[in-house]
């Protein structure tokens, strides 16, 4: 064999192993590594699933807030996903975060919508994000309701036992191409549980919750939020300023949503575009909703070495 022919086989194996993942959840992946993660959005089925299984993005947020609550058909784009994987980067899918249907206004109606955090992730998705999340007292039932009671980290120590039942682990585990037995070990939240793979997010777009943040962003469980320009900006009396400029009162909330993340240590999500990525990565931005220009130029700036 030539020194040429053992130099590009070991150029394939280096190549090969660099897009070896070390983890289902992609999302998960990156910020670990201290990496700035972008996402695009969807609500179709199977076809747009397989579609979007090369996005440029690394995780989809799924909306069932503003569509239609139809988990036959999420189910459909997951399965599309799997079909149409896997990503350049090597994982199977792209994570996959489910903006919920229900509002995290205070505890007795999260505890009341628990059946659909079951539902919503026993399709396989990779993580949720709770949208008005007002109260603690909410957040922390959302966070058990992603659950299995076997998971103990944290029990008894601002958790309570998880909510999830047995039923929907089979077709999850399909999903991420594990065993149902590595299935239920792995689907707990990150960072609570290092070994975790699904990612909780919360939205911080309303006064109640403006006001409620500090305490609310101390529950376990939860890895990322935002404050929600389009709702903060109607419940601050701003009807229509989802975009900059923004009044004083809603850059007092955005900077306040900011550094209640960076005070309990989990990643801040805003916009992010071509002229102000740099910026706001510097600021402190770790997810980035985005166009695919934008995502380019962060991740050159963060001299990011994964494909995507």
């Amino acid at each position: 064999m030539t020194r040429r022919m053992l130099l590009l086989m070991a150029l394939a194996v280096a190549i090969a192993t660099a897009q070896t993942p070390k983890r289902i959840n992609k999302a998960i992946e990156l910020l670990a590594q201290g990496q700035p993660i972008y996402y695009t959005s969807a609500h179709g089925g199977f076809e747009e699933g397989v579609k979007m299984a090369q996005t440029w993005a690394d995780y989809i947020t799924y909306d069932i807030e503003h569509s239609p609550y139809d988990v036959s058909k999420l189910a459909d784009f997951m399965r599309g996903l799997v079909k149409g994987g896997p990503t350049k980067s090597g994982h199977r899918t792209p994570a996959v975060i489910v903006t919920l249907p229900v509002g995290g206004w205070d505890e007795a109606s999260m505890r009341a919508n628990t059946w659909v955090v079951q539902q919503v992730l026993a399709t396989g998705v990779h993580g949720l994000i709770l949208v008005h999340a007002r109260s603690p007292e909410a957040a922390k039932v959302y966070v058990e309701a992603a659950r299995y009671p076997f998971n103990r980290l944290r029990v008894n120590e601002g958790l309570g036992e998880g909510w999830r039942g047995s039923g929907g682990q089979g077709t999850a585990a399909a999903i991420w191409g594990v065993s149902v037995k590595e299935y239920l070990q792995k689907a707990d939240p990150w960072p609570l549980n290092p070994q975790g793979e699904l990612l909780l997010g919360l939205k911080i777009e309303d006064k109640v919750a403006l006001a409620n943040v500090d305490r609310t962003l101390k529950i376990p469980g939860i890895a990322y939020a935002e404050w929600g320009p389009g709702d903060m900006a109607m419940s601050l009396g701003y009807p229509d300023n989802h975009d900059p400029p923004y009044p004083k009162p809603m850059i007092d909330a955005r900077a306040k949503v900011l550094a209640a993340c960076k005070a309990n240590k989990i990643a801040f999500l805003n916009q992010v575009r071509p002229n102000d990525v740099v910026d706001m990565i510097k600021e402190g931005v770790m997810v980035g909703a985005s166009s695919q220009e934008a995502a380019d130029i962060g991740r050159k700036h963060t001299k990011r070495t994964m494909p995507w």
